[in-house]
């Protein structure tokens, strides 16, 4: 039988919802029916579709994973004149895998265990996931295609070889459920680049759009052609939907070549042999030809990559969780400042809610401040002074304190007044409250625990002082005039807590901070590496000492969204009680 070499196929990247099986399902449904419009013979979907990713001790549970075995069964039972490839849990007896269906014709034809389960940084799936040892191949029309997911693709010399190199897979179709990080996109496109180059094959890149709790998954879905050239890419941090048409007669032209016969004789699988599943002949087939998209993202500006990222991380958090509006303080500072502004552009300025909470030491200038942010992002502003606040328990501690000098204990009494306030509105309106502290603050412990570490989410747990004042105006400059009022930018950081206060009395100057932050927690280098590196030896150890020391104070932090490769939650694990001091 003659082998066919043309394949339309699509890409749909959705954002679900972990749990939410129905919503998923919903989802997957209508754009099966839009595949099946524009003439596609296949669909793929992110990894594990039908639970939403991570669903980490939901399956743990029985029922659970019997609920979503039943919608891929009932789904499946609905499918017809189009191969669909999702993302669900499988299990046999007591065993659970990461795998993906292959459906056709009313029945799932084929599935897949994922082979490489990631154990590192965020990832745990080896606490759930049993790991599959046989690589899959499917044949439509002819055209054999290697479905893999997620890591899979990322070891070398492994899984997608074995595909290419003994199945003769000629598309690699992934789908995957990869986080955001700042510079991700970069490495995935090289990845993937190298991928299709030397196995000479079509890759087909489908990643997860979302936010899940800390983590948000960008998209930027991909399909590949076996020279390298990206043919399309999906949009970052929003839903996608990518059609692309294959001719694979240039994988059966590149092959011939004895540098492909070279690799191909010389590679040698730690896997099984290659299982193939003949599905049957597709009779979805298109009527007419498809426009090529051209409008891959351009080249990444890290400052709206990262805001984009916020704005995503902070709706979904929300929304997911049933909230429509948000809380919390706002002090006339970059860092509040800066929250306002991406929870008015996440949720809508009519879903922000701001408190100022001026004291004794506040000054006119951040009252004011605070005054034109809102007016200019058009959010809701109230003010609740909390100089009687301060001075009754000041009065009811009179005795206890009797004959001591005011100290932190005082300036920590305001930022509990005022986290106080902001739970009460909370709990008032139904609003969700959210932390406004930085990643610089919450590294060295520069934050009151139970007070300005109040809420519910806190979006800019993983962005550096620095990194803030660049957003700052990253949002200034998009918007052609100074939403972010000037004078909060020019002035000097402070937590107005006593008179004339200043972070640079408690704190290095940011650049030098954030400049070892960098190092000693996301590079892992030691003090003797860092003063190595130039950085004063005496201001390094003070550091990292303070680091260390407040690692109690980060376990009790809300969550945010993670935009480095080392954030603060489940990339970093340190015990609090730990008596080594390092080096």
């Amino acid at each position: 039988m003659d082998r066919k070499t043309n394949i339309r196929l699509a890409a749909a990247q959705i954002n679900t919802t972990v749990g939410d099986i129905k919503g998923a399902v919903d989802k997957i449904m209508s754009h099966i029916e839009r595949a099946k419009a524009d003439g596609c013979q296949l669909i793929c979907f992110p990894e594990l579709t039908l639970t939403g990713y991570p669903p980490e001790d939901l399956l743990l549970r029985s029922y659970f994973i019997e609920d979503q075995l039943h919608a891929v069964n009932k789904l499946a039972a609905t499918i017809k004149d189009i191969v669909v490839v999702l993302g669900f849990v499988d299990r046999n007896e007591n065993h659970l895998y990461n795998s993906a269906a292959v459906i056709q014709n009313y029945k799932i034809a084929a599935v897949y265990h994922k082979v490489q389960l990631p154990n590192y940084s965020v990832f745990d799936e080896e606490r759930y996931f049993e790991a599959g040892r046989t690589p899959l191949i499917v044949e439509l029309d002819g055209i054999l295609i290697g479905v893999s997911i997620c890591e899979d693709i990322w070891v070398p010399d492994a899984l997608t070889e074995a595909q290419a190199f003994e199945g003769k897979a000629e598309v690699l179709l992934n789908i995957s459920a990869s986080p955001y990080d700042f510079g991700k996109r970069a490495e995935r496109r090289a990845l993937m680049q190298r991928r299709a180059k030397k196995s000479r094959a079509f890759v087909v890149y489908n990643n997860l759009i979302g936010g899940q709790d800390e983590l948000v998954f960008d998209g930027q879905s991909m399909i590949v052609d076996p020279s390298g050239e990206i043919l399309t890419e999906g949009a970052a941090f929003a839903e996608d939907y990518l059609v692309q048409d294959i001719s694979v007669s240039s994988v059966r032209e590149m092959r011939q070549s004895s540098t492909f016969q070279f690799l191909v004789n010389n590679f040698h699988s730690p896997l099984a042999p290659c299982r193939l599943v003949n599905l049957r002949h597709s009779t979805n087939l298109a009527t007419q030809s498809i426009a090529p998209r051209h409008d891959s993202p351009p080249p990444s500006d890290p400052e709206a990559e990262i805001y984009n990222a916020l704005i995503l991380g902070l709706r979904d958090y929300v929304t997911k969780n049933g909230f429509q509006q948000v809380v919390f303080g706002l002090s006339g500072g970059i860092d509040s400042a800066l929250v306002a502004a991406i929870a008015a552009d996440a949720l809508g300025p009519q879903n922000v809610t701001c408190v100022t909470m001026p004291s004794q030491y506040s000054s006119a200038g951040s009252v004011d401040d605070s005054v034109q942010l809102a007016a200019n992002l058009g959010i809701k502003l109230e003010t609740v002074a909390i100089k009687d606040i301060f001075d009754s328990y000041l009065e009811k501690l009179h005795a206890l304190f009797h004959g001591l000098e005011h100290d932190v204990t005082e300036e920590n009494l305001q930022a509990r007044i005022r986290g106080g306030i902001v739970m009460a509105l909370s709990n008032k309106f139904g609003r969700l409250p959210l932390a406004t502290g930085n990643k610089s603050e919450v590294s060295v412990g520069y934050c009151t625990i139970y007070g300005d570490m109040v809420g519910g989410f806190s979006p800019l747990k993983d962005v550096t002082k620095t990194m803030v004042y660049r957003l700052s105006e990253y949002r200034n400059r998009i918007a052609g005039k100074d939403i972010i009022p000037r004078a909060i930018i020019t002035k000097a950081p402070s937590a107005e807590l006593r008179p004339d206060q200043k972070d640079q009395d408690s704190l290095p100057p940011y650049d030098v901070l954030d400049n070892i932050l960098r190092m000693y927690v996301e590079e892992l280098k030691s003090v003797e590496e860092i003063v190595a590196a130039g950085l004063d030896e005496q201001t390094t150890k003070r550091i990292a000492r303070l680091v260390d020391v407040n690692e109690y104070k980060r376990r009790q932090a809300a969550p945010g969204v993670k935009i480095t490769p080392l954030a603060f939650g489940k990339d970093r694990r340190m015990p609090i009680t730990n008596f080594y001091k390092g080096r």
